[in-house]
């Protein structure tokens, strides 16, 4: 049965949030995987891979994995669950690649170093990706510490950010998960989300160990 926690504040988040954020991003993309794109990316330890992603978080200049568009469940005043929701005409995903040498840089990688590892495979995700209609709220970078899961806490950062969406004109949102994460998906179905499509790539569940990526969307 889930518990309801009612100590609970929804904030943007910030700049000190970074660790935290660079954990939700490594969580969510490994999912229920052991590895993700980032572990592949980097190609090292987990507590490089963080070092990397919080340096990706704190970048002067906003996109698509900065901590300014997250938002952050605090349980009293510690982050314990976060995600990130945006327009892709504002940020991006190849936008990030503007900012990979000083996150390389971070861990004592060259942005070659950093390229040549994510050719070794991760690099297939990018096949089975969501395409998104103009004006698209996007949500993305969804995790939940270990402790604070089973909480409702992703049920209320979805709404908010939804609400974040709807006040800046979106009147859709997209959200994806990698095929055999039920437990999340079941969450996006829970706050409106349907599958819309699903893409599978032998490359990719080669590389992964997972057979693609479903695409949901609700109105909003």
């Amino acid at each position: 049965m889930q518990e309801v926690t009612t100590d609970v504040k929804i904030v943007p988040a910030r700049p000190e949030h970074a660790p935290f954020i660079a954990w939700v991003m490594l969580a969510a993309a490994r999912s229920h995987l052991e590895r993700g794109s980032w572990d592949m990316m980097t190609a090292t330890d987990e507590p490089t891979t963080l070092r990397f992603l919080e340096a990706l978080a704190s970048t002067p200049k906003p996109h698509w994995m900065h901590h300014s568009l997250f938002l952050v469940a605090e349980v009293g005043g510690r982050p314990a669950s976060a995600l990130s929701g945006y327009f892709d005409e504002e940020h991006p995903t190849a936008s990030i690649i503007d900012h990979l040498p000083r996150a390389a840089e971070a861990i004592g990688l060259t942005f070659d170093q950093l390229m040549a590892n994510w050719q070794q495979g991760g690099h297939t995700i990018l096949n089975c990706f969501q395409e998104h209609a103009p004006g698209t709220w996007i949500v993305e970078h969804v995790a939940t510490a270990p402790e604070f899961r089973r909480q409702g806490l992703v049920d209320r950062l979805l709404a908010a950010s939804i609400e974040k969406g709807r006040g800046r004109g979106a009147t859709i949102a997209d959200v994806g998960v990698l095929i055999g994460n039920d437990r999340a998906q079941l969450a996006y179905e829970k706050a409106g989300f349907r599958v819309v499509m699903e893409k599978l790539d032998a490359a990719f569940e080669s590389a992964y160990g997972c057979t693609g990526i479903r695409g949901l969307s609700r109105p909003i």
